[in-house]
């Protein structure tokens, strides 16, 4: 032993993992494949993983429309994120069309709106450019970043003067 050897995770037996992958979902809601790349980095085969994800759905630890809807509505509200950023973040943990439009659209409206229009107005009050074209690009381009939509940043900076 020379100290650079690189330490095996131990590998679980399909009852173990089952368990830690009950306490690895009851602690927060996870998508199908997170709980799917962690039962695989605990050394697991094909046949156990989806066994498991198929009796972790049955017992309600895992539900993929629960987490989109929780995952959309956590985004939105504590990290102010638009209907792009949140639709790419749930496409990248691998949760189907019709659920990220379902997560998508269980987004209040009106909150949407306001909370575009505040970090709209936030953002403007930071800017030092006085040039009202170089303005509303940069808040554009800012907002776009968030992940909100160029149609609706639009609209609310023409009914707005920021």
């Amino acid at each position: 032993m020379d100290g650079h050897e690189i330490k095996k995770k131990p590998a679980y037996t399909p009852q173990q993992a089952r368990l830690k992958a009950e306490n690895y979902c009851a602690y927060q809601e996870r998508s199908q494949q997170e709980v799917r790349d962690r039962l695989y980095a605990w050394g697991l085969h094909k046949s156990d993983v989806e066994t498991i994800i198929a009796d972790l759905i049955a017992d309600n630890f895992l539900n993929e429309e629960r987490f989109a809807r929780n995952y959309a509505s956590g985004k939105f509200k504590l990290k102010g994120w638009g209907r792009q950023k949140i639709k790419q973040g749930l496409q990248l943990k691998a949760v189907s069309r019709p659920l990220i439009a379902l997560a998508i659209n269980s987004l209040d409206e009106a909150a949407y709106r306001m909370a575009l229009q505040e970090l709209l107005r936030k953002k403007a009050n930071s800017l030092t450019e006085h040039n009202p074209y170089k303005r509303k690009h940069q808040l554009l381009r800012y907002a776009q970043g968030k992940g909100y939509e160029g149609d609706l940043i639009l609209e609310i900076l023409s009914d707005n003067e920021l």
